[in-house]
């Protein structure tokens, strides 16, 4: 693979008129190879003079007629960041969603993704489960049975997880979550519960079923969204195409194993 090429991993998953849906895509970031795929939550820079920012990818296609290869990823801001700033109902741990979705190609794309978040200190440090502890009782089997069938819509993601590992990628490799309000005030209520617990517990399907989340990355950052706003200038970002974004709603319902 060329240096600054980029192709799809795994198979297709989806089809629907003139488009072919996929599950993730290799480019490379600083000379290294990296897989993004669909759920995955990355920090970005929408342009130099940006923010940075979060961004959650949701879709991946091609257009057959014209090989354009495009994404549709959900972005989320710090309320400091937004046109109404930060106030006191606004959670150390929120974060605010652009209301609309941006469809950009993945060309584009890559060149948003920010490598350098040390300076990144907002969100809740998640405990990550140590990878020798999924090895005992089939953990590591029923983490991602359940991440596959709740969090991946369903889609068999073990093409795509083989190529990561193949790559030296974690299978879960991400320094930041996104939440729903519900979801981290279950989260947070199940690590009070087992505060006194070994992080493998998380694993359990019953702890996975009331809220908890297992992750084997190194301490990712937990953040919650449950507001939007409208971005000012989005949509003069040159990269933004919004000609794709035409009956996108029911592209969504056709995606198939």
């Amino acid at each position: 693979m060329e240096p600054n090429s980029l192709q799809w991993v795994g198979s297709p998953c989806g089809l629907h008129g003139p488009y072919i849906f996929y599950k993730a895509f290799q480019f490379h970031l600083e000379g290294k190879p990296r897989i993004l795929s669909l759920g995955d939550f990355f920090f970005v820079r929408c342009t130099p003079k940006d923010p940075i920012c979060i961004a959650e990818l949701q879709l991946l296609w091609e257009e057959r007629t014209s090989r354009q290869l495009l994404s549709s990823s959900k972005l989320y801001f710090l309320p400091e960041d937004t046109p109404q700033g930060r106030n006191s109902d606004h959670g150390e741990d929120e974060v605010i969603a652009v209301s609309e979705k941006v469809i950009v190609k993945l060309e584009d794309l890559v060149k948003w993704v920010h490598s350098d978040f040390s300076k990144w200190r907002c969100g809740l440090q998640a405990g990550s489960v140590k990878t020798e502890a999924l090895g005992r009782n089939g953990q590591k089997e029923a983490l991602l049975k359940y991440r596959q069938s709740t969090l991946n819509s369903g889609l068999n993601f073990k093409d795509v997880l083989k190529e990561k590992a193949d790559l030296g990628e974690d299978e879960e490799e991400t320094n930041v979550i996104v939440l729903s309000y519900p979801q981290y005030c279950r989260y947070r209520s199940m690590l009070k519960r087992i505060q006194d617990k070994p992080s493998s517990i998380l694993t359990d399907q019953f702890a996975l079923a009331l809220g908890g989340i297992a992750v084997v990355s190194k301490n990712p950052q937990i953040l919650y969204c449950r507001d939007t706003f409208d971005h000012p200038t989005l949509i003069e970002n040159e990269s933004i195409c919004d000609e794709f974004g035409l009956g996108q709603l029911a592209l969504y319902t056709d995606l198939a194993l």
